[in-house]
């Protein structure tokens, strides 16, 4: 039963990998993968596993101030699912500031989700220069930010 999950988790996440852009879904598409992302990213939670690559989308809770300390980061916390939160932390020094972001606003997104108590935390939302990581990116207002 495990690795019938664990197979069809692979599935989603290739399914994902291979979408031209998250514009390219019609609507009713885009809600289905939301509801089984969010799904996976409880399951994530609840197992708590890290450095697992998801996408998915949700309201803005709450936006943080900057990170500033070494690289800095956009921070801001979204809801998934029905009562999960995820720190998201978009690196301004790659990538460009997601623009006006504020409550209420619903995000789409592709980055990599790593456990916390909490909730989990979400990055790798930008293009990595050197190459070793998918490229992440963060939807709002029609606009992706990567």
């Amino acid at each position: 039963m495990k690795n019938l999950f664990l197979f069809a988790c692979f599935l989603l996440l290739l399914a994902c990998s291979k979408a031209e852009s998250p514009a390219s879904l019609d609507n009713a598409s885009k809600q289905a993968i939301a509801q089984t992302n969010a799904s996976v990213i409880a399951d994530l939670y609840a197992k708590k596993h890290s450095q697992v690559w998801v996408e998915d989308n949700g309201i803005v809770v709450k936006v943080l101030a900057d990170d500033v300390n070494g690289a800095r980061h956009q921070r801001f916390l979204v809801k998934v699912g029905t009562d999960q939160t995820l720190l998201f932390v978009h690196n301004i020094d790659l990538a460009a500031r997601v623009e006006n972001i504020k409550l209420g606003d619903h995000i789409a997104f592709s980055g990599e989700y790593i456990y916390n108590p909490k909730g989990g935390i979400i990055h790798w939302t930008h293009h990595d220069p050197q190459e070793k990581h998918k490229a992440g990116w963060i939807k709002l207002n029609g606009k992706i930010y990567e």
